[in-house]
């Protein structure tokens, strides 16, 4: 987003005028797109058993990770600030981007209730188990695709307690079998300010791979393009795969390419549409989920049919 007056930058504007809908789109952004936390998203973050975190590197790669901890490891402090009281593990590419005024895009994502929320901001504080950031933006986000999954009780007891990284060279059998039946991923992205991360969602195996390529479509939401209109500017993107099923998480980092329905036109969102990632690095962080879920439920909204 941006401060002069709008509060979209020049690739969510772009699309938005693309879509005919600029004059909506203004209106609706000055609504929405806060400079601070309303107290209904501060309670909501409080009680979160994890948090997204997008972060772009010192090489201007892309990353999306996940913090966990006991319920209210994330805090409001004030409503311009946010407090993570977790730190990610030795080989997290998050680790090193956690740096005074390093600028951050958080998601809060609650599962069995399909709601989301965004914060993003600039690291103002950091100690030996947490930092806090300086929040310049808050907004919620359509629970369209989310695919619905309830907390159980505990962790299976067969899971191994230590988390580690892995880090991968292309894209393993295990990775691609997890992105083959995936039905959930984050993505994290910048235009020409903050990271943003942000949830993609569908019928399991709605990310196609073709070689070492993913095709991902584009599914209409909230018409926000934070994502889209990120890859417009900067076609960096970093991508987090949840394993619900061992703990793990896939950790990939690259490039994208958008695609309209029209390849001889410029990008226009929308049915038909689909981007591709390609992966120039990765990490498996092994044992990283210390929350374990039910079966998923997918949203009534998610197409049937694959690309």
């Amino acid at each position: 987003m941006d401060d002069a007056g709008t509060r979209w930058h020049a690739g969510e504007a772009a699309l938005h005028e693309r879509l005919g809908i600029t004059t909506r789109m203004e209106g609706l952004g000055q609504r929405v797109i806060r400079r601070y936390m309303p107290e209904q998203h501060r309670s909501f973050f409080a009680q979160l058993p994890f948090i997204l975190i997008g972060v772009q590197d010192a090489s201007g790669n892309l990353w999306a990770s996940m913090l966990s901890g006991e319920s209210g490891f994330v805090s409001s402090p004030s409503p311009t600030s946010l407090r993570i009281q977790a730190l990610p593990i030795s080989g997290d590419p998050l680790a090193e981007a956690l740096t005074p005024g390093h600028g951050i895009g958080t998601l809060g994502i609650e599962l069995p209730t399909r709601r989301r929320n965004r914060a993003n901001g600039r690291i103002i504080e950091i100690g030996s188990s947490g930092f806090t950031l300086a929040v310049e933006e808050s907004f919620g986000n359509c629970p369209k695709y989310i695919v619905r999954r309830d907390y159980l009780p505990e962790a299976p007891a067969s899971r191994p307690a230590e988390a580690f990284v892995q880090e991968i060279a292309g894209l393993d059998e295990e990775s691609r079998k997890l992105i083959g039946q995936a039905s959930i991923f984050f993505v994290a992205s910048t235009g020409d300010a903050l990271p943003d991360v942000s949830h993609r969602g569908g019928v399991p195996g709605f990310v196609e791979l073709a070689g070492d390529t993913l095709v991902i479509p584009d599914y209409l939401g909230n018409l926000f393009f934070n994502t889209l209109g990120n890859l417009l500017l900067n076609p960096r993107a970093g991508l987090l795969f949840p394993d619900f099923e061992t703990g793990d998480l896939l950790q990939l980092s690259g490039t994208t390419t958008l695609q309209g329905a029209n390849p001889g036109a410029p990008f226009v969102p929308g049915e038909g549409s689909f981007w591709r990632f390609h992966p120039t690095a990765g990490r498996w962080h092994r044992n990283a989920l210390k929350t374990s879920f039910g079966s998923g439920e997918i949203s009534s909204f998610a197409p049937k049919t694959r690309l």
